[in-house]
């Protein structure tokens, strides 16, 4: 299976997203698409119409930085999406990423955080490390095959996913967008290609948000999980980009009110690391 993005597709579902009176067209009463037209965006892009529907079609070579960033504006494009953009139009010449290695030393970072719950995950989500407060809130990850390590993977395969994270549909979602992106860096990547074909497969919730290539960056907000053992709890997420490790970063749950730092705290009392 191939994940490479293409333009014309991404260029299309941002389209269909935008009312023409969002942008200041008259609506009217024969459309027969719910967003922009391409020669609305051309429109507003400033572009021939001929020119719009080539770059849809992926037949405009080296499209221009002012083009994209008109394009761009008339489709309402966020910094992620029109960063996405840009590397759909201009394909980032990447190597075949190595085989993800945590460094010792960001090991022992994680592992001296006894009160914080802390991950670190690479450019697919997979789970390459993490502290015991993280097993006791999360799951036990020494228990899973190194291939089930997968936060992604876990959202959508494990039964009770959808239960233990209360706000579950957000996260699933913003997790496909953060693969999304990955696959204009990473686009030829088996690792990326096999993950997404078996959950594309396993997951008609995934395919569906897969195929509307939505793109999202990391970062910090609420998480509120329904735990076992906690009950319902509210932690802050932080997201820590690691510069120089091939996509790597760290996540880190703070507890968000009292209630949740007394819980987590009788939890790790109790929790004997595996």
């Amino acid at each position: 299976m191939s994940v490479r993005p293409q333009l014309g597709e991404f260029l299309q579902t941002r389209r269909a997203r935008v009312r023409p009176d969002e942008v200041g067209l008259a609506t009217g009463h024969d459309r027969r698409v719910s967003g922009l037209r391409r020669e609305e965006v051309a429109l507003l892009a400033n572009v021939s119409v001929d020119y719009y529907v080539r770059l849809e079609q992926g037949r405009a070579r080296h499209p221009s930085p002012a083009v994209l960033g008109a394009v761009a504006d008339a489709l309402r494009l966020t910094p992620a999406e029109r960063e996405h953009l840009l590397s759909l139009a201009d394909p980032p010449a990447r190597a075949r990423p190595a085989p993800a290695v945590v460094r010792p030393a960001l090991d022992t970072l994680i592992q001296s955080m006894r009160d914080i719950p802390a991950v670190v995950l690479d450019r697919l989500t997979n789970v390459l490390a993490w502290n015991s407060a993280a097993a006791a809130l999360i799951t036990d990850f020494t228990a899973l095959d190194a291939d089930e390590r997968n936060v992604t993977r876990l959202y959508f395969l494990d039964p009770a996913a959808p239960a233990f994270y209360e706000d579950w549909t957000t996260v699933a979602k913003d997790a496909v967008a953060q693969l999304r992106r990955a696959s204009a860096e990473y686009a030829d990547d088996p690792e990326l290609a096999e993950l997404v074909e078996e959950l594309t497969t396993r997951s008609p919730l995934f395919a569906q948000w897969w195929r509307g290539q939505d793109v999202r960056t990391r970062s910090h907000c609420p998480k509120v999980f329904n735990h076992p053992a906690m009950g319902h709890v509210t932690f802050t997420l932080e997201s820590l980009d690691l510069p120089g490790d091939d996509g790597q970063y760290v996540l880190t749950f703070t507890p968000a009110d009292p209630a949740t730092e007394l819980a987590l705290h009788a939890l790790l009392s109790t929790h004997t690391p595996a």
